[in-house]
């Protein structure tokens, strides 16, 4: 199957085709896809770990079709190795903050699996990262307690106990400062309820 067909068969589903590693077709999510899977049984069956659901089901169909494995960050342990094959597609850097970031999604990453086919693809081409040309880098700045830094490691417990304050209603709301104030992430245009969504999933 070549890669523009797969390209159209996720779309179809709000998601798309972020990178290969060569074996590895790596799949996320669209700034169509929170619709998608709001009209979605897994969305409002009450059952746990709906987006999780979600993805085994239409992207191990999306496999079957095209004679690939479907791969899932969920499964295991031992758990695929998702971020490097995520920065051996090329279009996938750590951003000044530690972050990864993608080169049109910018720090609104979600990848919900990958398909692994038996032949490998041709080699995409040679990017560089949007970080590269980014002269006010806004990430580095945007968190008001700092979890997030380029001088640091990611200060979980800091970033949870701002999101239990007042001032923290908005990151709870519309998703993570850090990853808004990227120019990239604001060009991607992903929904604020579906932010809200993976904020609460990362808070419980």
């Amino acid at each position: 199957m070549k890669l523009d067909a797969i390209d159209a068969a996720v779309r179809a589903h709000g998601l798309f085709m972020m990178g290969h590693d060569g074996a590895r077709v790596l799949i996320g999510t669209d700034a169509q896809w929170w619709d998608v899977f709001c009209d979605s049984p897994e969305a409002s069956d009450g059952a746990p770990d709906p987006v999780d659901r979600w993805s085994k089901r239409v992207l191990g169909a999306l496999a079957a079709d095209a004679g690939a494995r479907a791969v899932f960050p969920s499964d295991g342990p031992p758990y695929a190795p998702f971020i490097a094959w995520a920065l051996a597609t090329g279009r996938f850097w750590q951003s000044p903050t530690g972050m990864m970031i993608h080169d049109t999604a910018g720090l609104m990453i979600s990848i919900r699996g990958a398909l692994e086919f038996a032949t490998p693809f041709a080699a995409g081409p040679d990017l560089r990262s949007p970080c590269s040309d980014c002269g006010d880098r806004p990430c580095i700045t945007a968190c008001p307690v700092a979890a997030l830094s380029e001088t640091a490691a990611y200060d979980v417990p800091a970033c949870k106990a701002f999101l239990d304050t007042a001032a923290g209603v908005d990151c709870m709301g519309a998703g993570c400062l850090v990853r808004r104030a990227c120019p990239v992430s604001q060009a991607f245009d992903r929904p604020a309820a579906q932010s809200a969504f993976h904020m609460a999933a990362f808070h419980k």
